[in-house]
């Protein structure tokens, strides 16, 4: 489906920046601009900075007269609204809309979705446009939001509709990851008690719990074998570091 981000009368030249990092964000490339404010507005720095590198979408974002230039090949107009208008066209949850409007069949040739202007919102000509009218739930004695927050949130929404990404793909295990078995392990353990009792922090009269701690412990963090390799070479150095303390005594 042809999906369109239109942008009715803006007047802020960093929301048409951070609306494109929206959507490119949200893998979408199609925003069209209503009478924005700014007749350069595509070019000020203000909008490529907010855009944050998503200048491949302001590139193709189109800037038109008329809100019907806007909506050429779409056969679904979503309006976003806080309040219902009368005589206008139902009110829904964005989620509960585009997952049944994505499962839909056969799909709409293009789906838009509409945004007034940060100072008056949608006006009602706009919204009676409109299939349906998209409402975010938000706080209800604060429900204003930033436009680029809006295209955000909905464009979000409408990616998960569509079933998201595709997961990337992780590389398969090989055997080097895979545990160790337990022969190793209690061979690292033993040269591991060895070390603790050459430095003195292992009494072998009186061991406690200790070496069996310690065998818990490496069953829960189940060493591969690399890393039983690794443990092994510190046994080896605490070994070697108290023979060498104990020449010195002498």
């Amino acid at each position: 489906m042809k999906t369109r981000f239109v942008l009715i009368e803006t007047s802020h030249a960093g929301n048409v920046g951070a609306c494109a990092r929206a959507l490119r964000v949200m893998g979408f490339d199609d925003m069209v601009l209503v009478a924005p404010r700014w007749a350069n507005v595509l070019r000020r720095e203000e909008t490529i900075q907010r855009a944050s590198g998503a200048l491949d979408v302001l590139a193709r974002t189109r800037i038109v007269a008329t809100l019907e230039e806007a909506l050429d090949g779409i056969s679904h107009v979503c309006a976003t609204a806080m309040t219902a208008r009368d005589f206008g066209p139902p009110c829904r949850p964005p989620r509960e809309h585009l997952a049944a409007l994505a499962g839909q069949t056969p799909h709409p040739v293009g789906v838009a979705f509409l945004f007034g202007s940060e100072r008056f919102g949608m006006r009602n000509e706009d919204v009676y446009k409109a299939h349906v009218c998209l409402q975010i739930p938000t706080a209800p004695d604060f429900g204003s939001l930033n436009l680029g927050a809006a295209v955000q949130l909905l464009a979000y929404e409408w990616r998960l509709a569509l079933g998201g990404f595709a997961s990337p793909v992780t590389p398969a295990s090989s055997d080097a990851d895979a545990p160790a078995d337990a022969a190793s392990v209690a061979g690292m353990l033993k040269h591991w008690e060895e070390a603790l009792v050459a430095l003195g922090f292992l009494d072998p009269q009186a061991p406690k719990k200790l070496m069996p701690r310690l065998q818990q412990l490496f069953n829960r963090a189940a060493p591969t074998p690399q890393e039983i390799h690794i443990l092994r070479g510190i046994a080896k150095c605490m070994s070697q570091a108290a023979q060498a303390s104990n020449g010195h005594k002498r």
